[in-house]
């Protein structure tokens, strides 16, 4: 028999042994790895959980299209940059004027379009409820756009269609409505939408479309659906001017340009960025007073919240692994102390220190591997139970499972070394002669 194979084959015969000793002592067992149990359920359930919102929220983001490109007085990027809110605060408001003058100028833009009333810094301020009848919904954004908003979104329609330019011109009182909207006032009345006049706030509208659903991260219910647009020369006549002092913030303003095909984006941000900033009135040595976002830049910002949360969470689990760890000590310790004279034994018949250092290490780690085991189930399941209740969408990415089981076996090799190290320095005489 070659050295390796009984290197093996001791390897072998100790975890057996392991696994005898849990057996024998099922409650010690099951108190000691309750600690790893519960750190690995918590990496695992929360890993599924947060890679789940994550690739939804990543799927909602992205169905705006790569190329599309927001300009904003401010937003989550300027913000996560570290610039004061004072300093955002003091840029100028963006306008429909500028939304033209990036019409006008541009030649690498494909479409541009101006959404009032939300899309900027501060809550969307133009909020209304809508009614049909007896029926209404809750307070909702009403937008004010050009006749591109449904296909800069590369938004589908449920029913009808999106107001056209000549609308936007004349100022028409035509309204499209979001899902959810149809379904507060039409859909549980079997009522067909087109045509109908509903009423926001003072002011009525003619429905000529509904939008179909759009993806909401995570799963929530979080009102993507809840809206209506309306053309922005009639939103103009309700709500004022986003000239207008509304508060600290302004009227919410975005201006969204989608480039032509076959142009890339960022000779299209190059060329934004020059218009606007000319319209603004800065020099050379000036930064922006404006926000260009993407939804690369939008995921950025996100990646750097949800590794902060990750972070966080394998802090606060290595708590409970911690706790685990010292129980493992603890009865690693007392196992030495109970198996004196049984270690006594085997050095009297020919074991060697390093052997039994690692029938001890071997013991720890095989106790905490089996708690890591648990963990990663009770954590996968905990998982898949909240999407079968609430749908919330989950991962389970094989790295988690990885991650778990590592630190497990890692706890049980790094706390039970002290007292493996203990055993492996008995006198064997002095340990036989132990009761």
């Amino acid at each position: 028999m070659s050295k390796y194979t009984k290197q093996f084959a001791l390897i072998g015969e100790t975890a057996a042994m392991a696994f005898d000793t849990i057996r024998s002592n099922k409650m010690r067992s099951a108190l000691t790895v309750l600690g790893v149990v519960i750190g690995v359920t918590s990496i695992v359930g929360m890993t599924s959980l947060i890679r789940g919102f994550d690739t939804s929220l990543r799927t909602s983001i992205n169905s705006l299209g790569p190329n599309t490109i927001f300009i904003q007085k401010f937003g989550a990027v300027s913000m996560s940059s570290g610039a004061s809110f004072m300093q955002l605060m003091r840029r100028p408001n963006l306008t429909v004027d500028d939304m033209k003058a990036v019409e006008r100028l541009s030649t690498t833009a494909g479409m541009v379009d101006v959404w009032l009333g939300g899309g900027g810094p501060g809550p969307p301020q133009a909020f209304e409820r809508v009614f049909y009848r007896g029926e209404r919904t809750r307070p909702l954004p009403i937008l004010g756009t050009t006749h591109h908003y449904v296909e800069i979104n590369f938004g589908k329609m449920f029913a009808g269609r999106s107001f056209g330019e000549q609308e936007v011109q004349r100022a028409r009182k035509v309204a499209v409505i979001g899902y959810s909207v149809y379904e507060a006032l039409f859909e549980k009345r079997g009522i067909d939408p087109i045509g109908k006049p509903v009423r926001a706030g003072s002011v009525e509208y003619s429905v000529i479309g509904v939008m179909a659903k759009r993806p909401s991260p995570g799963g929530f219910s979080i009102g993507v659906d809840d809206f209506a647009i309306v053309p922005y020369t009639s939103f103009r006549k309700q709500f004022g001017s986003e000239k207008a002092s509304r508060g600290p913030f302004g009227l919410p303003v975005s201006i969204v340009v989608l480039p032509k095909d076959g142009v890339d984006r960022d000779e299209a941000i190059r060329e934004v960025e020059s218009i606007m900033r000319i319209r603004h009135g800065l020099t050379l040595d000036k930064p922006n007073d404006f926000d260009i976002v993407t939804s690369d830049a939008i995921l950025k910002v996100w990646d750097q919240i949800s590794q902060a949360i990750l972070l966080a969470l394998v802090v606060i689990s290595s708590i409970a692994l911690m706790v685990g760890g010292i129980g493992v000590m603890a009865i690693m310790t007392i196992s030495v102390t109970e198996r004196t004279r049984e270690i006594g034994v085997r050095k009297a018949i020919g074991a060697r220190r390093r052997e039994i250092l690692v029938q001890f290490l071997i013991e720890a780690a095989v106790l905490t591997s089996v708690g890591g085991i648990l963990g990663v189930l009770m954590g996968s399941a905990i998982g898949l139970l909240v999407n079968v209740v609430s749908g919330f969408p989950v991962s389970l990415p094989w790295w988690s499972f990885a991650l778990g089981l590592g630190f497990s076996a890692s706890i049980g090799i790094f706390f039970g070394m002290l007292p493996a190290w203990r055993a492996s320095r008995l006198d064997p005489i002095e340990a036989l002669r132990y009761e």
